[in-house]
Protein backbone atom coordinates (compact mmCIF):
# COMPACT_ATOMS: atom_id res chain seq x y z
CA UNK A 1 0.00 0.00 0.00
CA UNK A 2 0.69 3.59 -0.22
CA UNK A 3 2.02 5.69 2.57
CA UNK A 4 -1.66 7.66 2.17
CA UNK A 5 -3.21 4.28 2.83
CA UNK A 6 -1.21 2.95 5.28
CA UNK A 7 -1.95 6.57 7.41
CA UNK A 8 -5.39 6.50 6.68
CA UNK A 9 -5.68 2.57 8.13
CA UNK A 10 -3.75 3.85 11.13
CA UNK A 11 -5.79 6.88 11.44
CA UNK A 12 -9.20 4.92 11.25
CA UNK A 13 -8.21 2.78 14.31
CA UNK A 14 -6.77 5.33 16.34
CA UNK A 15 -10.45 7.26 15.41
CA UNK A 16 -12.16 3.88 16.64
CA UNK A 17 -10.65 3.30 19.39
CA UNK A 18 -10.88 7.21 20.70
CA UNK A 19 -14.72 6.86 19.96
CA UNK A 20 -14.99 3.67 21.82
CA UNK A 21 -12.90 5.15 25.22
CA UNK A 22 -14.75 8.59 25.10
CA UNK A 23 -17.94 6.68 24.99
CA UNK A 24 -17.24 4.26 27.72
CA UNK A 25 -16.14 7.13 30.11
CA UNK A 26 -18.94 8.96 29.22
CA UNK A 27 -21.24 5.49 29.95
CA UNK A 28 -19.02 5.30 33.74
CA UNK A 29 -19.97 9.13 34.83
CA UNK A 30 -23.32 8.33 34.58
CA UNK A 31 -22.92 6.67 38.35
CA UNK A 32 -20.09 9.42 39.50
CA UNK A 33 -20.83 11.51 42.48
CA UNK A 34 -21.64 14.84 41.23
CA UNK A 35 -22.13 16.42 44.54
CA UNK A 36 -19.40 18.65 43.63
CA UNK A 37 -22.28 20.52 40.86
CA UNK A 38 -23.20 22.26 44.30
CA UNK A 39 -19.75 24.71 43.92
CA UNK A 40 -20.64 24.88 39.97
CA UNK A 41 -24.19 26.41 41.16
CA UNK A 42 -22.28 28.76 43.54
CA UNK A 43 -20.14 30.17 40.79
CA UNK A 44 -23.29 30.37 38.27
CA UNK A 45 -22.97 27.28 36.30
CA UNK A 46 -26.02 25.26 36.10
CA UNK A 47 -26.41 21.26 36.70
CA UNK A 48 -26.78 20.69 33.01
CA UNK A 49 -23.65 23.40 31.92
CA UNK A 50 -21.95 21.56 34.48
CA UNK A 51 -22.23 18.17 33.42
CA UNK A 52 -21.66 18.99 29.31
CA UNK A 53 -18.34 20.64 30.67
CA UNK A 54 -17.44 17.69 32.50
CA UNK A 55 -17.64 15.41 29.92
CA UNK A 56 -16.18 17.68 27.70
CA UNK A 57 -13.01 17.99 30.17
CA UNK A 58 -12.91 13.89 29.97
CA UNK A 59 -13.17 13.54 26.56
CA UNK A 60 -10.68 16.70 25.81
CA UNK A 61 -8.21 14.11 28.40
CA UNK A 62 -8.43 11.00 25.84
CA UNK A 63 -8.44 13.07 22.86
CA UNK A 64 -5.25 14.68 23.26
CA UNK A 65 -3.23 11.68 24.57
CA UNK A 66 -5.13 9.88 21.19
CA UNK A 67 -4.01 12.75 19.15
CA UNK A 68 -0.06 12.56 20.74
CA UNK A 69 -0.08 8.90 20.36
CA UNK A 70 -1.32 8.83 16.54
CA UNK A 71 0.76 11.88 15.40
CA UNK A 72 3.82 9.98 16.92
CA UNK A 73 3.18 6.87 15.28
CA UNK A 74 2.89 8.29 11.83
CA UNK A 75 5.57 9.90 11.96
CA UNK A 76 7.43 6.55 12.98
CA UNK A 77 5.78 4.74 10.45
CA UNK A 78 7.37 8.01 7.63
CA UNK A 79 10.87 7.08 9.44
CA UNK A 80 10.62 3.24 9.46
CA UNK A 81 9.68 3.19 5.60
CA UNK A 82 12.70 4.91 4.62
CA UNK A 83 14.75 3.80 6.83
CA UNK A 84 13.37 -0.02 8.14
CA UNK A 85 16.26 -0.38 11.45
CA UNK A 86 14.84 2.85 12.79
CA UNK A 87 12.60 2.51 15.71
CA UNK A 88 12.27 2.88 19.55
CA UNK A 89 14.76 2.66 22.19
CA UNK A 90 15.75 3.23 25.92
CA UNK A 91 18.94 4.64 27.29
CA UNK A 92 20.06 4.77 30.72
CA UNK A 93 19.47 8.32 32.50
CA UNK A 94 23.18 9.17 33.54
CA UNK A 95 21.99 12.60 34.85
CA UNK A 96 19.76 11.90 37.65
CA UNK A 97 18.03 9.23 39.26
CA UNK A 98 14.61 9.77 38.23
CA UNK A 99 13.39 8.15 35.70
CA UNK A 100 15.71 5.22 35.05
CA UNK A 101 15.63 5.60 31.62
CA UNK A 102 15.05 7.87 29.05
CA UNK A 103 13.14 6.82 25.98
CA UNK A 104 13.83 7.77 22.90
CA UNK A 105 11.05 7.99 19.91
CA UNK A 106 12.78 7.29 16.96
CA UNK A 107 16.55 6.41 16.54
CA UNK A 108 17.02 7.12 12.78
CA UNK A 109 21.30 6.15 12.21
CA UNK A 110 22.79 8.28 14.95
CA UNK A 111 19.73 10.86 15.13
CA UNK A 112 17.18 10.29 18.52
CA UNK A 113 14.39 11.69 17.14
CA UNK A 114 12.02 12.84 19.44
CA UNK A 115 8.48 13.61 18.51
CA UNK A 116 5.82 16.08 20.06
CA UNK A 117 2.72 16.99 18.48
CA UNK A 118 3.02 20.07 21.08
CA UNK A 119 4.20 20.84 24.19
CA UNK A 120 1.75 22.45 27.34
CA UNK A 121 4.39 21.73 30.27
CA UNK A 122 5.22 25.25 31.76
CA UNK A 123 7.46 24.98 34.12
CA UNK A 124 11.35 25.28 35.75
CA UNK A 125 11.06 21.39 36.22
CA UNK A 126 10.43 20.32 32.66
CA UNK A 127 13.58 22.05 31.39
CA UNK A 128 15.74 20.33 34.21
CA UNK A 129 14.31 17.08 33.26
CA UNK A 130 14.40 17.67 29.25
CA UNK A 131 18.01 19.24 30.04
CA UNK A 132 19.17 15.76 31.66
CA UNK A 133 17.18 13.66 28.79
CA UNK A 134 19.74 15.92 26.15
CA UNK A 135 23.02 15.69 28.10
CA UNK A 136 21.98 11.48 28.43
CA UNK A 137 21.26 10.91 24.61
CA UNK A 138 24.64 13.03 24.25
CA UNK A 139 26.61 10.35 26.31
CA UNK A 140 24.69 7.56 24.50
CA UNK A 141 26.60 8.69 21.36
CA UNK A 142 23.17 10.03 19.66
CA UNK A 143 22.24 13.57 18.08
CA UNK A 144 19.35 15.05 19.87
CA UNK A 145 16.76 16.09 17.54
CA UNK A 146 13.09 17.61 18.59
CA UNK A 147 10.12 17.76 16.64
CA UNK A 148 7.03 19.46 17.20
CA UNK A 149 4.44 19.65 14.67
CA UNK A 150 2.02 23.03 16.94
CA UNK A 151 3.77 25.53 18.85
CA UNK A 152 2.31 27.26 21.83
CA UNK A 153 0.62 30.64 22.14
CA UNK A 154 1.14 31.82 25.78
CA UNK A 155 4.05 33.56 26.80
CA UNK A 156 5.65 31.82 29.44
CA UNK A 157 5.00 28.21 27.00
CA UNK A 158 7.07 29.97 24.52
CA UNK A 159 9.71 31.58 26.62
CA UNK A 160 9.57 27.78 27.96
CA UNK A 161 10.19 26.36 24.25
CA UNK A 162 12.86 28.98 23.62
CA UNK A 163 14.73 27.72 26.07
CA UNK A 164 14.51 24.28 25.18
CA UNK A 165 15.20 25.18 21.65
CA UNK A 166 18.67 26.86 23.33
CA UNK A 167 19.36 23.43 25.31
CA UNK A 168 19.81 21.77 21.70
CA UNK A 169 21.63 24.48 19.94
CA UNK A 170 23.88 24.24 23.27
CA UNK A 171 24.52 20.27 22.85
CA UNK A 172 24.58 20.57 18.89
CA UNK A 173 21.12 19.08 18.76
CA UNK A 174 18.09 20.27 16.62
CA UNK A 175 15.15 21.74 17.12
CA UNK A 176 12.34 22.16 14.59
CA UNK A 177 8.85 23.19 15.05
CA UNK A 178 5.71 24.15 12.84
CA UNK A 179 6.21 23.88 9.34
CA UNK A 180 9.83 23.13 10.18
CA UNK A 181 8.98 19.76 11.48
CA UNK A 182 6.60 19.02 8.95
CA UNK A 183 9.65 19.80 6.05
CA UNK A 184 12.01 17.86 8.48
CA UNK A 185 9.76 14.70 8.38
CA UNK A 186 9.46 14.91 4.34
CA UNK A 187 12.82 15.86 3.28
CA UNK A 188 14.00 12.95 5.48
CA UNK A 189 11.71 10.93 4.67
CA UNK A 190 9.92 11.38 1.20
CA UNK A 191 6.78 11.59 2.57
CA UNK A 192 4.27 14.35 2.90
CA UNK A 193 2.37 13.56 5.93
CA UNK A 194 1.47 17.33 6.52
CA UNK A 195 -0.44 17.04 3.02
CA UNK A 196 -1.70 13.34 4.19
CA UNK A 197 -3.25 14.56 7.06
CA UNK A 198 -5.16 17.70 5.34
CA UNK A 199 -6.39 15.30 2.98
CA UNK A 200 -7.63 12.76 5.77
CA UNK A 201 -9.03 15.50 8.13
CA UNK A 202 -10.78 17.33 4.91
CA UNK A 203 -11.40 21.62 5.13
CA UNK A 204 -11.85 22.88 8.26
CA UNK A 205 -14.39 24.77 6.71
CA UNK A 206 -16.51 22.02 6.38
CA UNK A 207 -16.20 20.89 9.66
Amino acid sequence: MSASDDIRVLAEDYALRLRRRIAERVDEMETDDSSHMLLYRVLGVADEEGRLIDTYQNSGRFLYRYVGSFLEDAVKYCFTRRFPDAGSIRIPNTQSEQPQYFEIDCLVGSDAIEIKWRDATTDGDHIAKENSRLKAVSEAGYNPVRVMFYYLNRTQAVRIQERLESLYDEIGGQYHHGDAAWTYVQDRTGVDLKTILEELGGSSDSQ
